[in-house]
């Protein structure tokens, strides 16, 4: 076995430039070691996203291709995160439990798989691009500014009013423009739209873009190689982009094993992956929850047939209070600073999984983030920024 294992409180004190897991050792990423080239002459996907219907004969606009694809092109540019276990966390769930480390991903979260994987192949196809312009509530945002940086091309990122003041910071650093919105998603793609208009920068979406998709499914790779027995995956969910990625490389892999998705309480997904219709209003709105980075509520016009198709009905909703439960549990048991969102899966994972029949045995469990503002921690306060 590969992963790490923490037993009962014990503190780890990860490297941030770990490249791999083996045996029971960070090894840490040499700083010469080669990169992924992202730059026009890298070798491009063989296959191009095609558009996928829900009806009829279906395309696959992201398969494990695109996903081993977008693993060579993104190496070295983004880390190898490691798995952990904690013997405390498998006691209270009755069941073994790996949680994929991506708050200690680069920017913080795993949305930099994807962001480079999108950017560096627009690089690639697009060499005289001008720049890219995104929109997000933080995270997705941190990952296009970095690997934006990593091509030298500017950036511009759409943020509501009253994102996180941790998460605004650290996009600055990567070098981008913020330009905030009215704290709506319309809004969000609006501003986009006119500042692509304006300016000829391209438009990378959070979850509603195929190599995107392609990017975050590099994390189901990793775990799989890491436990290649799992029974099943958790993954919170915004607007999917995550949970289609992982559900592709999944069911390629590990058919056997399920995909669900994590929510906050009035997503409603579970009804809608049963229908297989997007029952949401339109336009989507913003959820009151806790968890900024999964506030969405309605999933991506491109993620929702791929999530139908690929991830399980079954849906976990998590309250507020559940998710600062599973904050404080990793923090206080794997001595892991993770944000609201990772603690939407934890909680789950411990507490949730009997509602599965037959219960799973060995689950992943994604910790998709931990850019948390330490002076707003929800167990103290909770009040958010957004309010």
């Amino acid at each position: 076995m590969t992963h790490i294992h923490l037993k009962n409180t014990i503190a780890l004190k990860p490297c941030f430039r770990i490249q791999s897991i083996r045996g029971n050792c960070c090894k840490a990423q040499d700083k010469n070691a080669s990169r992924g080239n992202p730059h026009p002459n890298a070798t491009q996907s063989p296959f191009l996203p095609q558009e996928v219907e829900m009806n009829g004969v279906k395309a696959a606009p992201v398969d494990l291709l695109h996903v081993r694809a977008a693993s060579q092109r993104i190496h070295g540019w983004v880390h190898r995160t490691p798995v952990f276990t904690c013997q405390a966390l498998d006691d209270m769930a009755g069941r073994e439990l790996y949680f994929k480390a991506e708050n200690l991903q680069k920017t913080g979260a795993f949305k930099a798989r994807g962001a480079c994987n999108a950017v560096f192949l627009e690089k690639e196809r697009n060499p005289n691009c001008v720049g890219i312009v995104t929109d997000s509530s933080g995270n997705h945002a941190q990952g296009v500014a970095y690997a934006s940086k990593c091509v030298d091309l500017d950036c511009t990122v759409v943020l509501p009013r009253g994102a996180p003041k941790v998460k605004c910071d650290a996009i600055r650093g990567y070098g981008a423009e913020l330009v905030f919105c009215d704290p709506t998603p319309t809004a969000r793609k609006k501003m986009s739209a006119k500042i692509a208009n304006e300016t000829g920068k391209t438009i990378i979406s959070s979850s509603d873009n195929y190599d995107v998709m392609a990017g975050q499914g590099t994390i189901a790779l990793e775990l799989l190689e890491e436990v290649p027995d799992l029974d099943a995956v958790l993954v919170s969910t915004s607007a999917g982009g995550m949970l289609a990625g992982i559900a592709v490389a999944v069911r390629a892999l590990r058919p056997q094993c399920r995909v669900y998705a994590v929510e906050p309480v009035g997503k409603g997904l579970q009804k809608c992956l049963e229908a297989k219709e997007r029952l949401w209003p339109n336009p989507s709105r913003f959820l009151n929850t806790i968890a900024d980075s999964i506030r969405l509520q309605a999933i991506g016009e491109l993620t929702f047939p791929i999530i139908c198709d690929c991830a399980d009905s079954k849906v976990f909703t998590v309250t507020d209070d559940q998710m600062v439960e599973g904050m404080k549990l990793t923090f206080e048991r794997m001595k892991l600073v993770v944000e609201a969102a990772s603690g939407a899966a934890v909680y789950a994972a411990v507490h949730m999984m009997d509602e599965v029949d037959p219960p799973p045995r060995k689950v992943g469990v994604i910790l998709c983030g931990g850019n948390t503002d330490l002076d707003n921690l929800p167990w103290l306060t909770r009040s958010t920024t957004y309010n």
